[in-house]
C-alpha cells in the first residue's frame, strides 16, 4: 500500500511538471511573437517642412531657414553647397543676370557660395520664412529693403569665421559661407513653415509627360531641365554645361516651379525687383510630367505662397528639393514632351 502511494505521488508530480512546462512554453510563444510584431513595425519619423523627407534626427524643426545669396554667373563655377539646399530661388537682378537665393534647413554643407550681393526681390522671397539671412554686402536701396525684413541678417562684415575668402579665386567670386557656422546666429530657433504640399506614397503626380524645358532667362542665362528617369529628378544645364557643384554633384532637383511674375521697374534695371504678392500662372514640373495652374499670396508679406492646379486643387510635388524659377510675365518656356 506504501508503495502505492509513493508511485502515486510520483505521478502526480510529473503531471504537474509536464503542465507547468507546456504553460510556460505557450507563455514564451505568446512573447515572442508580440516582440516580433512590435518590432517590425515602421518607426514615425517628422518630416522637414521645406523638403516634404522624413527627418530621422529631426534637425529640421530644431533650427531656422537659412537663405544664403550665391552668384550665378560664368566666374562663380562651380558653385558649393546648392544640391543640399532645400529651396533654391533663380531671380533675375540688374544687368539681366541671374542670382539665387538657396534656403537651408535639413542639411548645412561648410562650404556655401559664391556668396554675393542682396537684392530687393530677396526681401519678398524671405519675408514668410525668417530665420537667417546671409549675403556679402549690397547697394544701400538693396540693403535698406533686406532690413525691413524678419530675418536676422549676417554680412562679411559681421560673420566672423562663418565667411571666408577662398585664395584659390579672385574676388568678388571668392567668398564662401560655412553654414553649421551661420546657423549659431539664429537666437531662438524658430523653423520655416511649408512652402509645398507633397504627395503620399499613395498618389502619383499628374500632368503631361515632359523630356526637357528651357526656361527662357535674359541673354546667356537661360536654363535647361532634363528628366533622369534613373534619379526620377531634373538635371539642371547652364551656359550650355551640365550643372555639376563643387563636389561633383549633377545638380538635379525633384521639382521645377516656373512663377511667372511681375518685375517692378523693369527687367534688369538696378531697383528692379520681382513682384511675389498677388496672383499669377505657373507651370509645375516633377515626376517626369508638366502641369500648369496658378501662384497666389495674400496681403500680408508673411503669407506663403499657395500653388493650384487649373482645376483649383492644391499642386502636391515630389518631397525633395524645389527650384522655383521667377520668371518674367510674357516670356514663353521651351517644351520638348
Amino acid at each position: 500500500m506504501r508503495k502505492y502511494l509513493i508511485g502515486l505521488i510520483v505521478v502526480l508530480v510529473l503531471a504537474i511538471a509536464v503542465l507547468l512546462f507546456v504553460h510556460y512554453h505557450k507563455a514564451n510563444v505568446a512573447t515572442s511573437t508580440t516582440t516580433s510584431t512590435t518590432t517590425t513595425t515602421a518607426p514615425k519619423y517628422p518630416t522637414a517642412p521645406l523638403t516634404g523627407l522624413a527627418d530621422p534626427t529631426g534637425i529640421s524643426l530644431k533650427r531656422p531657414a537659412l537663405t544664403v545669396k550665391i552668384e550665378n554667373t560664368p566666374e562663380a563655377l562651380p558653385q558649393w553647397g546648392i544640391d543640399q539646399a532645400d529651396v533654391v530661388y533663380e531671380e533675375i537682378v540688374n544687368g539681366g543676370i541671374t542670382r539665387l537665393a538657396a534656403i537651408f534647413n535639413s542639411h548645412a554643407p561648410v562650404k556655401v557660395g559664391p556668396v554675393r550681393s542682396v537684392r530687393p526681390t530677396d526681401t519678398q522671397v524671405v519675408w514668410p520664412l525668417g530665420g537667417i539671412f546671409a549675403y556679402s554686402g549690397g547697394a544701400p536701396y538693396a540693403v535698406a529693403s533686406i532690413s525691413t525684413a524678419p530675418v536676422k541678417l549676417v554680412d562679411e562684415s559681421s560673420a566672423g569665421s562663418a565667411m571666408y575668402r577662398d585664395p584659390t579665386r579672385y574676388a568678388p567670386h571668392n567668398l564662401f559661407a560655412i553654414a553649421p557656422k551661420l546657423f549659431t546666429f539664429a537666437g531662438t530657433p524658430v523653423p520655416p513653415p511649408d512652402l509645398f504640399t507633397y504627395l503620399t506614397a499613395t498618389h502619383q503626380f499628374s500632368g503631361r509627360p515632359m523630356a526637357s524645358f528651357t526656361v527662357p532667362f535674359p541673354s546667356i542665362y537661360g536654363v535647361t531641365w532634363t528628366w533622369d528617369a534613373k534619379s526620377r529628378s531634373w538635371d539642371r544645364t547652364l551656359f550650355g554645361n551640365a550643372d555639376i557643384t563643387g563636389t561633383g554633384v549633377r545638380e538635379s532637383p525633384k521639382n521645377v516651379v516656373v512663377m511667372y511674375v511681375n518685375y517692378v521697374n523693369g527687367i534688369g534695371t538696378e531697383a528692379s525687383y520681382a513682384n511675389l504678392q498677388g496672383t499669377g500662372t505657373a507651370a509645375f514640373f516633377a515626376d517626369g510630367k508638366e502641369t500648369v495652374g496658378t501662384w497666389s499670396r495674400g496681403p500680408s508679406k508673411g503669407d506663403v505662397i499657395v500653388y493650384k492646379t487649373a482645376k483649383g486643387t492644391p499642386v502636391a510635388l515630389t518631397p525633395g528639393q524645389t527650384w522655383v524659377e521667377l520668371l518674367n510675365t510674357g516670356a514663353i518656356l521651351s517644351l520638348k514632351p
